[in-house]
């Protein structure tokens, strides 16, 4: 039954009803809570500095200072066409249940698979950025703190355990607190901008920004612009991802049919906005070219040679607070959607992982996210030959390439749906044609550059071949998609239907 407010049906459950769903979430979530738990989850905070290094190895200010609007537009168009799906479908599958419903029950299981491991792996690769921002804060305010990949990883699990026990005994509380985040996010941008404006006793040309470019990636100057930029891109599609989590908490959300397609857009364009202004203050601090290649373009080298240690101490610590509320979010989404996935059957165990405590909170999914996270982060304990943190970058590259190909699938079953799709209140009208080519085209693109080798040392036959310097995003890509495929043609496509309807369950 749907839930009653003052004798009349609310709006949003009967909605849900309508997609074959009783309302079990806690639906108390404000639009700009929904908002602001994807503005959370893409943390500018966040991505713009665990990854900075990628595109300053990968192409120098060029790939940020130009790279960074343009794969944001992008970007964003592929969130404006997930508003669309979202406002007619606002359920906490998501883009699983947009793609069951489009499609058939083989486009469903796909695509939640493919967005429950991205998921997890955003989750691993942002608390594992944290930690490593919380040693390197440590290391400032104590000279002898060595921060090694032990201690890294130790932070980490710490981190994960203090973000599974906050989902679990306070969902208020993680509402609450996605708010304060963007408090945070954009007060906080504004303080490090203005540092990095006014403190330093000089900064780079704007002729060093706009145009330098740079190639530390060990591949020839010849391939700079068709493989060495466009790896430098993984800063902005890493960063500005996670945007679906609008979508996994619409049935905990007021009026999810508008706010939660505003929610998707808004969250992108704002972070787009912000991160680029973030950026271009990185880049006019760094003036210590040399120290920065060094440090194979860690942040903190900027930070240190362009600041005090004070300020140094103050920029690190808003971006690791940043970082903390990030990662806090990014479990809540990747909870509900492995509850939402669980409650229509697809994952073993799925009464574990559906199951709600008495605070209406999916307590397993949450616990399992987070040991899942783990899991895929083990190869961070062993140190890379190349330089740079190969194992963390592999992690992203798996988040992004299993999100967005999740992404793609139901923006591709829309566009074949044509004028027989029913639009929410939210629409993109005639403009969903051109918009679902360019998502899907710019996907396609990003998917195959991210399972390429990002040092030469990762090229099976290389004179310097390590297995520590191997991009495993093909390896952990390629193994799921070929797992789920055997899963379905030797059993799940017997038995799994795509959603299931609670109306009837007790």
């Amino acid at each position: 039954m749907s839930e009653q407010v003052d004798g009349h049906i609310d709006d949003d459950a009967s909605t849900l009803a309508r997609l074959g769903y009783r309302q079990e979430l806690s639906r108390t979530w404000s639009g700009f809570s929904n908002f602001a738990i994807s503005f959370s989850i893409i943390s500018i905070l966040s991505g713009c500095f665990t990854t900075f290094g990628q595109a300053w190895n990968n192409g120098g200010p060029v790939a940020i200072s130009w790279g960074w609007p343009v794969i944001s537009a992008f970007i964003l168009v592929i969130g404006l066409c997930m508003s669309e799906l979202v406002s007619a479908f606002p359920t906490a599958g998501g883009i699983y249940w947009w793609a069951s419903k489009l499609g058939k029950p083989v486009h469903g299981w796909f695509t939640g698979w493919l967005n429950l491991v991205g998921l997890v792996a955003v989750t691993a690769s942002v608390d594992y950025g944290c930690a490593t921002f919380i040693s390197f804060f440590l290391s400032l305010v104590d000279p002898g703190w060595e921060g090694t990949l032990n201690q890294i990883f130790l932070i980490f699990v710490v981190v994960l355990v203090l973000h599974a026990l906050i989902n679990i005994f306070g969902s208020h509380l993680v509402a609450l607190l996605n708010n304060v985040s963007v408090y945070w996010h954009v007060l906080g941008v504004v303080a490090v901008v203005v540092i990095l404006a006014v403190a330093p006793a000089e900064h780079q040309s704007f002729s060093f920004v706009f145009t330098q470019r740079i190639n530390n990636s060990g591949f020839a100057d010849g391939s700079y612009w068709f493989y060495v930029l466009p790896l430098g891109f993984l800063l902005t599609q890493y960063t500005i991802t996670g945007f679906d989590a609008c979508a996994h908490i619409s049935e905990e959300t007021k009026g999810a049919a508008r706010s939660a397609a505003r929610g998707i857009w808004q969250s992108i364009l704002y972070s787009a906005i912000g991160g680029w202004i973030l950026l271009l203050a990185f880049l006019f601090a760094a003036t210590h070219v040399d120290e920065i290649n060094k440090q194979a373009g860690f942040i903190g080298s900027i930070i240190t040679t362009a600041l005090n240690s004070n300020l140094a101490i103050v920029v690190v610590g808003i971006s690791a607070i940043g970082q903390f509320f990030c990662g806090m979010s990014c479990v809540t989404s990747t909870s509900r959607m492995g509850y939402a996935f669980s409650r229509d059957g697809a994952v073993p165990g799925h009464r574990l992982w559906s199951k709600l405590n008495s605070r209406r909170v999916p307590v397993n999914a949450v616990i399992g996210a987070c040991v899942a996270g783990l899991i895929l982060t083990l190869p961070a304990l062993y140190k890379s030959s190349a330089g740079v943190p190969t194992a963390f970058y592999a992690v992203v590259s798996v988040a992004v390439i299993g999100l967005y190909l999740a992404f793609l699938i139901p923006i591709a079953l829309r566009l074949r749906a044509g004028d027989s799709f029913v639009p929410g209140p939210w629409t993109l009208g005639r403009n969903y044609k051109w918009m679902c080519w360019v998502a899907i085209i710019e996907i396609i693109v990003i998917s195959v550059y991210f399972i390429l080798p990002t040092v030469p040392a990762g090229v099976p036959g290389d004179g310097d071949f390590s297995w520590t310097a191997v991009n495993y995003a093909p390896l952990a890509v390629g193994g799921l998609v070929l797992l789920i495929a055997v899963w379905w043609f030797a059993s799940a496509r017997k038995w799994f239907t795509g959603p299931k309807s609670t109306l009837e369950m007790q």
